[in-house]
């Protein structure tokens, strides 16, 4: 597998991998076929690139995208919520960018990933060769709602970004493991509701929801104060787990 790097410098970076030419108005880039990480690389006129390893948050930046993909805001509250880790086995469904599902694969989990357009699925896995870990996250083109017979009690983690969440969350209990968690997306209040009432229904322990709001600071001489500009609200998260 080809590993890439971003090559940093005069306020811009280019995600290339080894081997790779790049023509800019700075120069030609020519990145050698052994260059590392921190490794310095000049364009034919001088300017000096340094090569830095991909991480998380560079991935959002840098994803090929399909869609809107998931903010990693709301990507660290799925995180922080339900305590994901290396061996755990997840069922992620409307994979989208997959921002996520590289997330969690590189978080350690291994991940089953369905998206329904086989064309968004073809570019996850694309993502996912470029994220590090084709190896562990399987991006599957397909319904999910279809396979649930055959996906029974077997994962630590499920996350939804679906329209047709409440299908899956309903199958929960016998999807997840023991104390296992569930994590669901949602655009609209409507939808949250929906997928609270069918997780209450379905007798799942711990069931919150959360709308996910960020707002940045602008820190200047005169002092510290919340910036002007309009509160950065993504969605609704709605977490639940799975009785012992």
């Amino acid at each position: 597998m080809t590993v890439a790097y971003l090559f940093v410098g005069e306020g811009r970076e280019y995600l290339l991998e080894a081997g790779e030419r790049l023509e800019t108005d700075l120069g030609i880039l020519q990145v050698p076929d052994d260059v590392d990480a921190g490794e310095t690389v000049e364009t034919h006129l001088g300017t000096e690139f340094v090569a830095r390893a991909l991480r998380g948050p560079d991935l959002f930046h840098h994803f090929e995208r399909t869609g809107a993909p998931m903010m990693p805001r709301d990507i660290g509250l799925v995180m922080g919520h339900t305590g994901v880790k290396q061996g755990d086995h997840v069922l992620d469904a409307g994979t989208g960018t997959g921002v996520l599902a590289a997330s969690l694969g590189r978080a350690g989990a291994t991940v089953q990933t369905y998206e329904q357009d086989p064309e968004f699925a073809e570019v996850a896995r694309e993502n996912m060769e470029l994220a590090g870990v084709a190896d562990t996250v399987d991006v599957t083109a397909g319904d999910v709602t279809e396979e649930i017979d055959e996906l029974t009690g077997e994962f630590d983690l499920i996350t939804l970004d679906t329209a047709d969440a409440p299908a899956v969350v309903g199958h929960a209990p016998e999807l997840l493991t023991p104390g296992g968690f569930l994590a669901v997306y949602s655009p609209f209040v409507e939808a949250t509701s929906e997928v609270v009432k069918t997780a209450r229904d379905a007798g799942l322990d711990d069931v919150e929801s959360l709308e996910t709001i960020q707002r940045e600071m602008d820190v200047g001489e005169r002092g510290t104060r919340p910036s002007t500009a309009g509160v950065g609200h993504t969605g609704y998260l709605t977490f639940a787990r799975n009785p012992v």
